[in-house]
């Protein structure tokens, strides 16, 4: 019987795999063909969704992006045999430039395993971070993390160790020593869907790494915060879940260590402020969502009043590698204190759009050329954002900034989530710069008056200057209206909104100084 590959991700779904599965079982069995339809997840390459793979002596071979129309074609080229004459046939999976060039660590088994196999994933190293953490002190845990280099996946890159440090040490308030862990999978930054893609195609990772990071500090309980538009990663995590307590992987005496671990999935409220942590951890605790003032960290009071592990899933996600492989393994990978890889995700007006898993140090320019293929329009790149939408606009003049922290901070820029959506020559940038200030609008949580207010004003404020009123004098006013903001807000929603504000005042001014057309008068 031949094996054949079919995603079954959001993506991959969202492009028809669910019908083109349906319709190749009947066609083969029609054919008289002897296949297996193994629903796996995308490979990240996603202008070739759904790809479909047929695994042969030589490897799986791959076609895509094929639609239902496309199917009696394959079974007359032979596809079930690896036939190469299709005209979506792109060879060998693992030959595909865009896929061979990564280094993949935390994507390792993404399309290669079925996602809520556990069989699967325990023959492609599953569980083997766990399996050496059961036999392991907390404190040898944590250090073992603290020396991979591992730092938060999210917005403010701090270091994942020092976190479970502090953790572990705290002492729980009242008179329950209980601790918890919470997985930040809110994933709501514009062009981001790594999270969705280690909840699709490895869930029994985020388990382990999340079960692992329980050990490390005493915590015998762990939450998943998922985004609520995410059914598919929901249906998934469950059935992985559900699969891992009944082997005995989670929940009490984990594999006869005496150790515990429960962990459950929690559904977000719709908002983009609940993936800042405090704000997520009032959400979890049934309030309303809103940001917390710091101190106390949620290290020490979090979750319930807890001493709570609140982590972005890609650091969770990061876990199993460290410990089945060493901490030494995975900081060999970067450069500076940028350590490990990162998932790039290409979106926007690009050509070959999806996931890229690469050490960090290229640049974004070959990050853009090398992979992404320049725009989908095939017009001029004119623009790049990366982080998110509070994360600046990258002129080409930057674009060779290397893909690490402390170099994209250096230019006032963040690299976040590894979020990269990119812009033609035909973007109006005045309007991307409204759009930021317009979104912070929308998402605030309301609590703090630079945020709240602010952004309202800053919408305002942009109209006057794209509208020719007093614009000097607005522009004066705008750069004050961002520092404000910046140094003001409680949280990152308002002190980063600026960001791309300023990175359009900054680098495209030509946009805020057009002359005012009838239409724009209008």
């Amino acid at each position: 019987m031949v094996k054949v590959y079919i995603p079954r991700d959001t993506t991959a779904l969202a492009m028809g795999a669910e019908r083109l599965a349906a319709e190749m079982a009947v066609e083969a069995k029609n054919r008289g063909a002897d296949i297996e339809i193994v629903r796996n997840s995308s490979r990240g390459m996603f202008w070739l969704e759904p790809l479909v793979e047929v695994e042969t002596a030589n490897g799986r071979v791959a076609y895509g992006p094929v639609e239902a129309k496309d199917i009696d074609s394959l079974f007359d080229a032979d596809f079930v045999n690896g036939g190469l004459s299709h005209p979506l046939c792109q060879g060998l999976t693992e030959e595909i430039p865009y896929l061979k060039k990564q280094q993949r660590l935390t994507f390792a088994r993404a399309g290669i395993t079925d996602p809520v196999s556990l069989e699967d994933y325990q023959a492609h190293d599953g569980f083997k971070g766990l399996k050496k953490a059961l036999e392991m002190s907390g404190q040898a845990i944590v250090d073992e993390v603290k020396n991979s280099g591992l730092r938060g996946r999210g917005g403010a890159a701090f270091p994942t160790g020092i976190k479970w440090q502090t953790v572990h040490d705290a002492v729980a308030p009242g008179d329950a020593a209980q601790k918890y862990i919470v997985c930040n999978a809110d994933e709501g930054d514009s062009g981001t869907f790594a999270d969705r893609m280690v909840m699709e195609a490895d869930p029994f990772m985020l388990i382990e790494g999340m079960t692992i990071a329980g050990l490390a500090v005493g915590a015998t309980q762990g939450y998943i915060y998922l985004r609520s538009e995410y059914p598919i990663a929901h249906q998934i995590l469950n059935e992985a879940l559900a699969k891992a307590e009944a082997a005995n992987l989670l929940g009490e005496n984990i594999q006869g260590s005496g150790k515990t671990f429960h962990l459950e999935v929690r559904l977000g409220a719709g908002a983009y402020i609940c993936g800042e942590e405090t704000s997520l951890l009032e959400s979890l605790e049934g309030k309303r969502g809103l940001v917390r003032a710091k101190p106390p960290l949620p290290a020490i009071v979090g979750l319930f009043g807890q001493p709570t592990i609140v982590n972005n899933v890609l650091s969770l996600a990061a876990v199993p590698y460290i410990l089945a492989e060493g901490a030494k393994a995975y900081a060999d990978y970067g450069m500076g204190r940028s350590l490990g890889t990162l998932p790039f995700q290409l979106a926007g007006n690009i050509k070959r759009g999806g996931l890229v898993e690469l050490a960090f140090g290229l640049t974004l320019r070959e990050l853009l050329e090398d992979f992404g293929g320049g725009t989908f329009s095939g017009r001029p790149m004119r623009a790049v954002q990366v982080g998110g939408p509070l994360g600046a606009y990258l002129p080409e003049s930057q674009w060779d900034t290397p893909l690490d922290y402390e170099s994209f901070a250096a230019v006032s820029a963040v690299l976040g989530h590894g979020g990269v959506v990119a812009f033609d020559d035909t973007v109006d940038m005045s309007q991307q710069a409204r759009f930021a200030m317009e979104f912070c609008v929308v998402e605030s949580c309301g609590k703090c008056t630079p945020c709240r207010i602010g952004s309202t004003r800053g919408v305002e404020v942009i109209d006057r200057i794209v509208n020719d009123e007093n614009r000097e004098d607005n522009l004066e006013l705008l750069n004050d209206l961002c520092d404000t903001m910046i140094d003001g807000s409680l949280c990152a929603m308002g002190g980063m909104t600026p960001f791309p504000v300023k990175s359009v005042i900054n680098h495209f001014p030509e946009d805020l100084h057009k002359p005012v057309t009838e239409d724009m008068a209008s």
